[in-house]
């Protein structure tokens, strides 16, 4: 976070979530992305939608962002959100904001290696019973059409 950032409250941000007024709250940092709305490749319906749900944290890790478009958030940058740390892991990326109560120094970085910031791969999804069933049941059927036209149609000729 740079030193001397302007800090928001949560219902003064909240304030600006239309066109002609856009903020996001992304890791405890606060974004002006009204000039961005336009422009956005996911359209401009997905930046008001998260502007009115208030933190649009996750909603923007699960799209997977650029490191560019990454990048590019800190044109739109204001300032913070009063009463939430924004922490800066040692790649230099945002990592999850962390309440400025908890404790110990709230001006310290998180460890690079902090198991609650290092992001996990997504688990592969388990694989459901009709995954498995629903080909088996498929190859059965035609099996047995095939026994039924190959060996019980030449009998009954």
């Amino acid at each position: 976070m740079a030193v001397g950032s302007k800090k928001y409250s949560v219902s003064e941000i909240s304030g600006h979530t239309s066109k002609d007024d856009c903020w996001l709250i992304i890791h405890g940092k606060v974004y002006d992305v009204t000039d961005f709305l336009e422009d956005h490749p996911g359209g401009d319906d997905v930046l008001l939608q998260a502007a009115a749900n208030g933190d649009a944290t996750q909603s923007f890790e699960d799209v997977g962002h650029s490191t560019a478009a990454t990048n590019q958030m800190e044109s739109f940058f204001m300032g913070v959100v009063d009463g939430i740390e924004a922490a800066v892991d040692a790649g230099g990326g945002d990592s999850n904001p962390a309440p400025a109560s908890a404790g110990g120094n709230s001006n310290q970085a998180p460890a690079a290696g902090d198991p609650l910031l290092t992001k996990k791969p997504p688990a592969a999804s388990p694989t459901s019973f009709m995954d498995v069933l629903l080909p088996l049941l498929i190859l059965a059927s035609a099996f047995a059409a095939w026994c039924y036209l190959k060996y019980y149609n030449n009998v009954q000729a």
